[in-house]
């Protein structure tokens, strides 16, 4: 009885040992992706923006967060909307910046017109890291 004991302690004694190392080592949780890299800085952006005033300036954003706030200008065309039986209101030549929130969904919908036949097509990121004008008009 007593052996039995002590086996019995060993065991709880080794499972907290193991309990304690491994809480105290970092998850193994897969590693990060990395920060995309949109096509323009902001400020080749607004320069952009700036000597075409008839460029198209896409908010791939949702509705609702286009509502809070956006680039002046700025057309919202939700990502999920982008698809080849759409009627765009522009040409495949127009000269289109996309931008969404922090730029992952700007990439998607980018890689989307080009696929479509757009030809001038730059994603210029997040409006999180647009330092100039934003409007809810």
């Amino acid at each position: 009885m007593q052996q039995l004991f002590l086996l019995a302690a060993v065991i709880c004694f080794g499972m907290a040992a193991i309990k304690f190392c491994t809480a105290r080592m970092k998850p193994n949780t897969a590693p990060s992706q990395p920060k995309r890299s949109a096509d323009l800085t902001a400020e080749e952006a607004k320069a952009r923006m700036d000597e075409n005033p008839d460029l198209i300036l896409l908010d791939v954003r949702t509705q609702a967060e286009f509502d809070e706030g956006h680039i002046p200008g700025a057309v919202c065309l939700p990502v999920e909307m982008i698809a080849a039986d759409m009627p765009f209101p522009f040409g495949k030549d127009a000269e289109l910046l996309v931008y969404c929130r922090t730029g992952h969904r700007s990439a998607d919908a980018a890689s989307k017109l080009r696929k479509l036949g757009f030809t001038d097509v730059s994603d210029i990121g997040g409006i999180v890291d647009w330092p100039y004008e934003t409007t809810t008009d």
